[in-house]
C-alpha cells in the first residue's frame, strides 16, 4: 500500500526563462534556480545556487520538466535533489501563466517525482525515499509541497 508523508515545503527564486526555441524535439527553455527555502517537520534548509529546470513544450500543451536542485541541509549537509515531471493545462489558463500572470494550482496539472542523494550519515534515510510534488508557479518562483513516498 502507497502511503503520503509530508516532506517538506519548497519556495525557490527563479531567473528570467532562457528560451532556445522549438526544434524538432520540442520548444526547449532553462529555468535556473537562484536560490530559496525548504521548511519540513524532520528536514529544513536553503536552495543554493546554481540548480535549473530544463524544459520541453509538447506540441501537445504540456511542458516536460527535468530538475536538478542543489539543497543544503540546517545540518550543513548537502543534497541532490532530482526531478521529472510535467505542467499542463487549459490553454487560456497557461497563456495567463506565460505572460506572468497569478494563476491558482487548482486550475492546471503540476506533478513532480523526486530522487534525493546525500553522504550526510544523519540524513541517508532520504537515498531510499522518492519525493512526490504538487505545487504552483509564479512568475519568478515555484513552489512544492513534497511528499514521501512510503
Amino acid at each position: 500500500m502507497i502511503k503520503l508523508d509530508p516532506l517538506f515545503k519548497i519556495y525557490a527564486q527563479l531567473d528570467d526563462i532562457l528560451d532556445f526555441g522549438k526544434s524538432d524535439a520540442g520548444h526547449l527553455r532553462i529555468v535556473r534556480i537562484l536560490g530559496g527555502t525548504f521548511e519540513g517537520e524532520k528536514l529544513s534548509g536553503k536552495i543554493l545556487n546554481g540548480g535549473g529546470d530544463w524544459q520541453t513544450l509538447r506540441d501537445d500543451g504540456v511542458m516536460e520538466l527535468e530538475v536538478r536542485c542543489l539543497m543544503q541541509a540546517d545540518n550543513g549537509a548537502l543534497i541532490h535533489l532530482t526531478g521529472q515531471g510535467m505542467r499542463h493545462g487549459p490553454p487560456e489558463v497557461m497563456a495567463r501563466m506565460a505572460r506572468g500572470e497569478a494563476v491558482a494550482p487548482d486550475e492546471y496539472y503540476f506533478r513532480e517525482f523526486m530522487r534525493f542523494k546525500t553522504s550526510d550519515k544523519e540524513l541517508a534515510w532520504l537515498n531510499g525515499v522518492f519525493g512526490l510534488a504538487t505545487g504552483g508557479r509564479e512568475k519568478n518562483a515555484v513552489y512544492l509541497q513534497v511528499y514521501a513516498v512510503n
